[in-house]
């Protein structure tokens, strides 16, 4: 991170004639002085750039500061309703950048910079993602904070500060490695030490029961505790004068030291509960494959629930005492999906233990509080944990479990006389050889409000994973469709269509996205098509230059750029993907050029380091590559490209140069999809099933502007029975050359047999994610796609409507109708704003 050096004591032009305030260059330039040479002691010829970064972000930070105190002063006289949105996750992204659009124009902070010799898109390529999320969780829960301060709506952020991210991705010879990501190696500018607000956190000992003037009281001893002690980021709204708060918890070792057994010289024995309580915000999502992971995971779970409420009830005592008879009207606390569950009997447990209230008054405060979104319909991501486990560590939270399970099935049973069977089916505790916890089931049980992420994937949860709990209670369900911020993934990573656009509508569509329909006519504007495909050339020439820089493979920017980037997971279907990229080889190595349209597929995404079959994707994917992009038949036809290390970066340039929009889930699997949502903002073509979002997607486009295909998750579920996919191989000529290129060893030959897993689950009659069914369907609409992209006039149209009927699918609307149906908020403007 070298640079050449630059210089403190430029004036800029007019700099004398600037009026005094906090956001003019003037300003600007005294803190970046002041941060760069006293607070972080470095010269003019300082040989690390980050150091000016830092500065500079420090000095953008401090006019945030008065506005971040002006807002929380105003909720606090206003006493309002505030909301609490618990995530074990949150991809923020790039910090700098993002305070810049909502704060002030980068244009002018740009002319500053180079009035000393430095450039503000080098500065902002310093700073690194912070590593605090995996994927589409954790990037909605940083668009929703963003749109609940862009609402103004009183709303704080509970996270993990984890010391290392999900991992840093590589590739060597086609495998995934697994860095560390020490994304906090050098700082984070951005954040704020609350140590006066740390709190305990009570692990392992036992529950102790007393009687107290008559009443049974609770208490939980010789337990294990670690210090969590906060840290706040600051979430500014766009140009409202808003800043919200994401606190984040970071664990460590309680005051006590063992002197004893350090004299004694166990040195390692007496430092043992330091290192053990670090170690739970060590690292986001360790792997679970292990007893010792999953335990540290329920750490997380439980740290994350427990230092959250401990902050919010010790808010509320600070302003009312220890009367919570109108606690309920003035919290919600928002569970971005199961993790954070251990909420519920946590509050229960502070309620009652802590400050006293008997187990009604303690139900009707969590049941009126808690809401609960569910993000997944697959059964393995639903938590559940072993009761040995969960009672060794949490031996009070399970007490309570145990004691809300029973009231519940008492309910069930008055609701259902001697249906046993039901009652087995919704305990929360699942009986067995070796008995769960069911976390999920909790969440229902306890939530006033149960959302899904779209509207399919709310019917599904309705019709079967949660049947029986809507059947008792249909009035708590109810769909949030989900959605992305257009600040970050349109007015920020996209400036120029951003531009565009608004020298077209003007400006308000960013903070009122639904105006994007009136872009419409514009479609059928030859001009207008036209400048829109120089903005489109443009950002796929960025998109080419990232893909040469991290892949070594050259994209022709005249290529439909054919783009699959999320989580690696076989329900996704990379494997679909790459099974199509092998037959368009196939087709070129016999000769049949002719119709081919050029086509650069990039993939890219994490597999987590314990799933196997995910990884062995991966190498496949990068094996195809290898083949197709060293044989000459394949120049200016074809080339495939793995990106290693995706994250949110990588993202802000793939979505402005993406073409085409990969979104090929096995119909049924998918919550939503926010990915599908950012490409469709930023002009992309969606190629994808009725899953997820993309049902909703199509709805606002039109079918004739989506490329449809596979079967829906009706057929899907009807197929399992007779599901034959050696039948289907054999019937189709074109699956069965590719499926003869893989068994052959083709793309592997110096390594056979490695991709025979593959191979396997493709063919079996058992493999849910149907790949060999929707194998017709997808090269048939992927045909349709390379005919639309030969003529660039009715590409365009189709790409200016795909923008154009994307309003629905900003956060803010998400947010609106979480507020409107469950939080019930008011908007609060800071005090002189």
């Amino acid at each position: 991170m070298n640079s050449k050096p630059f210089t403190l004591s430029t004036t800029p032009p007019g700099f004398a004639d600037l009026p005094p305030s906090d956001m003019d260059s003037r300003s600007l330039i005294e803190d970046f002085r002041r941060y760069f040479s006293r607070t972080l002691g470095r010269d003019e010829i300082s040989e690390s750039s980050y150091h000016a970064y830092t500065a500079f972000s420090m000095a953008w930070r401090d006019r945030m500061m008065d506005r971040w105190k002006k807002t929380q002063a105003a909720y606090d006289a206003q006493d309002c309703k505030r909301t609490y949105y618990l995530s074990l996750e949150f991809l923020m992204g790039r910090a700098l950048g993002n305070a810049m659009l909502n704060l002030e124009e980068k244009s002018s902070t740009a002319d500053t910079l180079k009035t000393m010799g430095l450039v503000l898109e080098e500065i902002a390529e310093l700073e690194h993602d912070a590593g605090l999320g995996n994927g589409g969780l954790g990037r909605l829960a940083a668009c929703f904070l963003d749109s609940c301060a862009t609402l103004q709506l009183p709303v704080t952020g509970y996270g993990i500060r984890y010391e290392y991210g999900m991992f840093r991705q590589k590739i060597e010879n086609g495998y995934q490695l697994e860095e560390p990501d020490h994304w906090l190696r050098i700082g984070n500018p951005w954040e704020i030490e609350r140590q006066e607000h740390a709190v305990r956190v009570k692990f392992g000992g036992y529950s102790e029961f007393t009687d107290e003037d008559g009443h049974a009281r609770a208490r939980w001893v010789h337990s294990h505790d670690v210090l969590a002690v906060p840290y706040d980021m600051p979430i500014p709204g766009y140009r409202n004068g808003t800043v919200n708060t994401l606190r984040l918890w970071k664990s460590t070792a309680t005051d006590e030291f063992d002197l004893e057994e350090f004299n004694a010289g166990s040195y390692a024995e007496a430092v043992g509960a330091k290192n053990a309580a670090e170690h739970i915000t060590m690292v986001l999502y360790p792997n679970d494959a292990s007893e010792n992971g999953k335990e540290l995971r329920l750490r997380q779970q439980y740290f994350l629930a427990s230092a959250s409420l401990q902050d919010i009830l010790r808010h509320w005592v600070k302003q009312h005492g220890n009367d919570f008879s109108r606690f309920a009207d003035k919290h919600c606390f928002q569970l971005n999906d199961t993790h954070p569950t251990c909420a519920v009997p946590e509050l229960m447990r502070l309620l009652m233990d802590e400050h006293g209230l008997k187990w009604d008054d303690a139900w009707a405060i969590t049941a009126r509080t808690v809401a609960y979104t569910n993000h997944t319909l697959l059964p393995e991501a639903l938590e559940k944990w072993p009761v040995s486990m969960f009672g060794r560590l949490l031996p009070r939270l399970l007490d309570i479990i145990y004691e809300i399970n029973a009231r519940f099935l008492a309910a069930v049973s008055l609701r259902w006389p001697g249906d046993s069977e039901r009652q087995r089916r919704m305990s929360i505790i699942e009986e067995g050889n070796d008995q769960q916890v069911r976390m999920a089931y909790l969440a229902v049980v306890a939530s006033t409000s149960v959302n899904g992420v779209a509207e399919l994937h709310s019917q599904l949860l309705q019709q079967h994973l949660f049947r029986d709990f809507y059947e008792l209670w249909p009035e708590k369900f109810n769909n949030k469709t989900n959605g992305v911020t257009p600040r970050r993934w349109m007015a920020s990573s996209n400036p120029a269509l951003s531009a565009l656009i608004t020298s077209a509508i003007g400006p308000d569509w960013i903070t009122d996205m639904p105006q994007l329909r009136k872009l419409a006519p514009y479609a059928e504007d030859t001009q207008f098509r036209a400048r829109w495909r120089a903005v489109k050339q443009a950002n796929k020439a960025r998109l080419s230059e990232l893909v040469q820089q991290d892949c070594g493979i050259i994209f022709d920017i005249n290529a439909l750029f054919d783009v699959q980037v999320k989580r690696i997971h076989e329900y996704k279907r990379q494997l679909l993907n790459v099974l199509h990229v092998i037959h368009l080889y196939d087709r070129i190595k016999r000769g049949q050029k002719d119709g081919i349209t050029p086509r650069c597929v990039l993939i890219g995404g994490k597999a987590a380091p314990g799933y196997m079959m995910a990884k062995r994707i991966i190498k496949l994917v990068n094996a195809v590559a290898n083949v197709i992009n060293e044989d000459p038949d394949t120049a200016g036809l074809l080339r495939l490209a793995f990106l290693p290390d995706y994250r949110v970066t990588a993202m802000e340039i793939i979505c402005p140069g993406a073409d085409l929009s990969e979104q090929i889930s096995t119909a049924g699997k998918e919550a939503s999809g926010t990915g599908n949502m950012k490409f469709m903002m930023n002009g992309a073509l969606t190629i994808g099933t009725l899953d997820g979002a993309n049902i909703e997607i199509m709805e606002e486009v039109g079918r004739d502007n989506f490329f449809l295909f596979g079967l829906n998750a009706e057929q899907v579920e009807a197929a399992k029975c007779r599901y034959d996919p050696a039948a289907i191989i054999n019937q189709d000529e074109d699956l069965s050359r590719v499926m003869h290129l893989l068994e052959c060893n083709h793309f592997n030959l110096f390594e056979p047999g490695i991709f025979d897993p593959i191979i396997h689950a493709i063919c079996s009659p058992h493999d849910p994610w149907l790949t060999a069914a929707d194998f017709r369907s997808y090269v048939d609409a992927q045909n349709a796609v390379a005919e639309a992209y030969l003529n660039p006039e009715h590409w365009t149209r189709m790409s200016i409507l795909n923008t154009a009927g994307s309003g629905k699918f900003s956060s803010d609307r998400t947010i609106s109708d979480y507020n409107r149906d469950i939080w019930h908020l008011p908007a609060i403007a800071p005090n002189g704003n």
